[in-house]
């Protein structure tokens, strides 16, 4: 975890009591903002919280999908919590959404993702991580669009499932939502995220030490 760091949940201290999207402010629970180490190589996106994460206030937790994906990070050494932790111990890590909240009726609309995309910006500019993991298939459209040159039709998260994308300035990894995942995409995506460990994936981008 990174040095500096004073807490991990929502350590930048983004507004729990964002106002931005009408649809959403009077059916959500509560903000869910990003979770994890500021100085993560590994940036997480998903689409937007799920019930369980609305609940605990941290990314993919609090449901069997959250178990399944914290199960995946313990496997390649970045969890040291035990799956069904509501605050895993995460190191070289960092979880968080395209948007905040969660409409218990439906997924985010278009114009909700880019009302809330200066949260995920921000996130992204802070840390500046070496790999970005869109977290099913609407995290790997907007993060493909913003971050590669790769034709939005062609990137389908299941033929690219534990695998890399190389962008602009990050290379994306990947990874089915683990509610949709079968037992052996989570071993594939194992296997796939500890031989990317073995490689030289930083980047010279000036980072700080670690």
């Amino acid at each position: 975890m990174d040095a500096h760091q004073q807490g991990t949940k929502n350590p930048y201290g983004m507004d729990e009591d964002c106002r931005n999207c009408p649809g959403l402010c009077d059916v959500r629970e509560r903000v869910v903002h990003g979770y994890g180490d500021v100085g993560a190589d590994f940036v997480f996106v998903g689409e937007a919280p799920s019930l369980g994460a609305e609940e605990t206030g941290v990314p993919f937790t609090g449901d069997e999908a959250g178990e399944r994906f914290q199960h995946i990070l313990g496997s390649v050494g970045l969890n040291y919590s035990l799956p069904d932790s509501d605050e895993p111990e995460l190191d070289n890590a960092y979880l968080t959404y395209l948007t905040r909240c969660r409409h218990p009726d439906r997924a985010p609309t278009d114009e909700e993702v880019v009302t809330c995309e200066p949260y995920l910006n921000a996130d992204v500019r802070m840390i500046n991580p070496e790999i970005l993991v869109p977290v099913g298939q609407r995290a790997l459209t907007e993060l493909g669009e913003e971050y590669t040159t790769t034709p939005a039709d062609d990137l389908d998260v299941d033929d690219l499932h534990a695998s890399t994308v190389r962008g602009r300035g990050f290379e994306l990894a990947p990874m089915v939502h683990p509610a949709g995942q079968t037992d052996e995409q989570t071993e594939a995506y194992v296997e796939f995220f500890l031989d990317l460990l073995d490689t030289d994936y930083r980047q010279t981008k000036g980072r700080r030490g670690r």
